[in-house]
């Protein structure tokens, strides 16, 4: 599952030829209560992308437009012509092509389908409360306190105001205008979610938010936000944006849309914050917190304190977990670790026994931990900021509002915590208790796809059943805590939306003549999961078959990569693109990611991405390129992987090269590769895979007595023929394209 989108063009637009004419002579218009329904969020993982298999006007019409045709259905009225079928309802009529699942706004009435939300009231209520606190504008991001990518209910402040359920956008309100920002994996979600009162930007680009302001608001004008919504970074990229124009960033720490959201909001979370069994966890946390310590004393500012703000920080430094946020066992909270004393901010009361006996064995003393109100924390640090002290933190995952309490010179200021590096290397046992939880996890998938191979030529399976099927497998697992994200069950063109999800009201059947796409995770006691894998149990096109196979050679080249240490993931990236590129194709999401030991299937700072650090040996991070035709057929490749010192002829240098280890064990789709794309290298690196799930994975599976699911383990892992010399040689040349690549990469990271 990747993280973060691409910043590619926006897809089609509507003709204008369609705003001009329109079939109906007579309109009833719906009744805002009709649309304008309870937002519920369907879970903050992977969220619901759209509900419905739909085909397309849009796209016809303006093909028809292009060649210089004229769609009857566009023709003004002749006096006498009966109203066409389906004008009656207040909408176009719909011919067997008609798009139904996106909004069309440039018709009128607007179309809007049932995944859309009216929020005619919210924005009048919205605006009316930005009068009274005399803003012209107001920001509504997706995020939490915490800078979580995926939040809780409570939290989902832009999807109640918008119906927009993407983890990733921003909203900007102002008197008479609306707009949502957001990155390619949510365009066509947006789409499907948004009413017309708000204009989609397909960028996230903070420079793009700032122009629309500028040219929306008037010079003297407000642009106003929730400081404890906003990272240090972001804030300072605002002020940057609108700086010198005349307009003033004002921080509102009373959020307006609460204000607004009222006692419908729903409620903070309650349930249990409980301790890690110790064989589930890498060290003691007294371990970790002399850890901390011990870096706070070599570093050369000498810090006085650690601030930690995000949620895995304090989770994975005290072997603590929760519930507060679904798929995520994190919880509400905060730690001022100082070189004597530790503060953790969290609602006390649902702390478990074991966990505050935990907590406060080493009472009294440096290793005691002071529990203090969660809402206290702002407070607290404002009066430790007043003495002679220096405050470490990390500006990724610290609020403008918690920073602006502390003074510019005792502020230490790096991207990331050390809590958050340290998080992000493994150690030998977490390293094993990871691999392990892939093993039970391999199991379930290969159960799952095994029971699709029966079940979709019956016509038995939806992609929500789907879903639900790869979930109940998963808990039966031994350590299951349940999945990681709420699972992407994709059929056909449903596919092609990164993180569409379906539901229990919408959903296509599986078919053998489409491609399916699932990609899902499981949460364990030992390691968090996520495997993507696209199949087809028919006949695929020739097109399918060669991007699959060449999202497969991206997946395998970046794989089986060797790379000098200290080497950022943004500068191999594109060994998992360059299969792609030689035919012109490409995907607009992120390569990678990394992931938790049962924390979040999104962990920072890891991955393949510009604001990522260097990979290091004991990181895992996930390599997933894919290829997207829109309102056709999605492709995607997942694998998990660990950072790995590489066994290489020569050593130059102190530290050795790095490389690989895939952990995810589950055999790709014999049906969908195209033997004659690969090099021998790739099929070799293939048959070693494979032989290695057999090893892994086959005695999990007789240990289980799961022998049906172990003989189709045994075929699916059949070794694949090396091919011809013809082959041989283009290999060869790949290879020296490859390594030339990687050469020019290094060379011009190090310029």
């Amino acid at each position: 599952m990747e993280r973060l989108g691409g910043r590619l063009a926006s897809g089609q637009g509507h003709p204008t030829s369609r705003s001009r004419y329109h079939p109906c002579k007579k309109w009833v218009p719906s009744t805002t209560a009709a649309w304008d329904r309870t937002y519920q969020r369907a879970g903050p993982q992977k969220e619901p992308q759209g509900r419905l298999a739909v085909s397309w006007l849009v796209h016809e019409t303006s093909q028809l437009v292009k060649r210089g045709q004229r769609d009857p259905r566009l023709q003004p009225e002749a006096p006498g012509v009966p109203t066409p079928p389906g004008c009656a309802t207040g909408r176009l009529p719909r011919a067997a092509s008609a798009r139904t699942d996106v909004r069309d706004c440039s018709v009128h009435p607007p179309y809007l389908p049932p995944t859309a939300i009216n929020t005619t009231v919210r924005l009048a209520a919205l605006r009316d409360t930005m009068r009274a606190h005399g803003v012209h504008a107001y920001i509504v991001p997706s995020s939490d306190a915490h800078m979580s990518e995926y939040i809780a209910e409570r939290d989902s402040r832009l999807g109640w105001l918008t119906g927009f359920t993407g983890s990733a956008g921003t909203g900007v309100v102002t008197q008479d205008k609306a707009a949502l920002w957001t990155d390619s994996r949510y365009w066509t979600q947006a789409e499907r979610q948004l009413d017309c009162n708000w204009e989609l930007q397909r960028t996230i680009w903070i420079e793009s938010i700032g122009l629309w302001i500028l040219e929306a608001v008037p010079v003297g004008g407000n642009i106003s936000l929730d400081p404890f919504l906003f990272s240090i970074d972001t804030w300072n990229s605002y002020s940057r944006a609108l700086h010198g124009s005349g307009r003033t960033l004002l921080p509102i720490e009373t959020n307006l849309v609460d204000q607004v959201w009222g006692d419908q909001r729903p409620p903070p979370a309650s349930s249990e914050i409980y301790s890690l069994p110790a064989e589930f966890t890498g060290s003691s946390w007294q371990e970790k917190v002399a850890g901390i310590r011990q870096q706070m004393e070599q570093h050369v500012r000498r810090p006085t304190a650690v601030l930690l703000s995000g949620l895995e920080e304090t989770a994975w430094l005290f072997n603590l977990r929760g519930d507060d946020i679904p798929y995520n066992p994190v919880f509400y909270s905060y730690t001022l670790l100082t070189k004597t004393t530790i503060s953790l901010f969290v609602d006390e009361m649902r702390l478990s026994a074991a966990a505050r006996q935990s907590l406060r064995a080493g009472c009294p003393g440096p290793l005691c931990v002071e529990l203090q109100q969660y809402g206290q924390a702002r407070a607290h640090l404002r009066r430790y900021a007043q003495g002679n002290v220096t405050i470490w933190l990390g500006t990724e995952y610290t609020t403008y509002g918690l920073y602006g309490v502390i003074p510019q010179e005792k502020l230490l200021e790096d991207s990331y915590s050390p809590v958050m590096l340290a998080k992000a290397v493994k150690n030998a046992k977490e390293q094993d208790l990871l691999r392990a939880a892939h093993v039970r996890d391999a199991v379930a998938v290969i159960q799952y796809l095994l029971w699709l191979e029966k079940m979709v030529p019956q016509g038995r399976v939806d992609e929500f059943s789907g879903a639900q099927h790869i979930d109940t497998l998963r808990q039966a697992q031994e350590h299951s805590r349940g999945p990681s994200f709420q699972s992407i069950s994709a059929s056909g063109l449903n596919a092609a939306l990164a993180h569409y999800s379906p539901s229990n009201r919408s959903s296509r059947k599986l078919s053998v003549d489409e491609m399916y796409l699932t990609d899902t995770g499981g949460q364990y006691l030992d390691g968090t999961t996520d495997i993507t894998r696209t199949v087809h149990w028919g006949v695929p096109t020739p097109l399918q078959k060669e991007a699959y196979t060449r999202v497969l050679m991206g997946n395998i080249d970046l794989s089986r990569l060797v790379f000098p240490p200290n080497t950022a993931g943004r500068t191999v990236e594109s060994f998992a693109r360059r299969a792609l590129w030689d035919v012109g194709l490409n995907y607009g999401h992120g390569t990678g990611h990394g992931i938790g030991n049962y924390l979040s299937v999104h962990e920072w700072p890891v991955g393949f991405q510009s604001n990522n650090v260097p990979l290091a040996a004991g990181m895992f991070t996930s390599i997933e390129p894919g290829y997207y035709r829109d309102g056709e057929f999605g492709i995607r490749i997942e694998d998990v992987a660990l950072v790995v010192e590489a066994q290489t002829k020569h050593q130059s240098g102190e530290k050795p090269f790095l490389t690989f280890e895939v952990v995810s064990l589950v055999p790709y789709d014999r049906n969908l590769i195209n033997l004659s794309l690969l090099s021998p290298e790739q099929i070799q690196y293939l048959n070693a895979y494979y032989e290695t799930i057999r090893a892994r994975v086959g005695p999990e599976l007789q240990r289980q007595r799961l022998e049906e699911a172990y003989d189709w383990l045994q075929r699916s892992t059949e070794p694949f023929p090396l091919g011809s010399a013809a082959t041989a040689a283009t290999a060869t040349l790949g290879t020296l394209a490859l390594t030339s690549l990687l050469s020019v990469l290094l060379t011009g990271l190090q310029a």
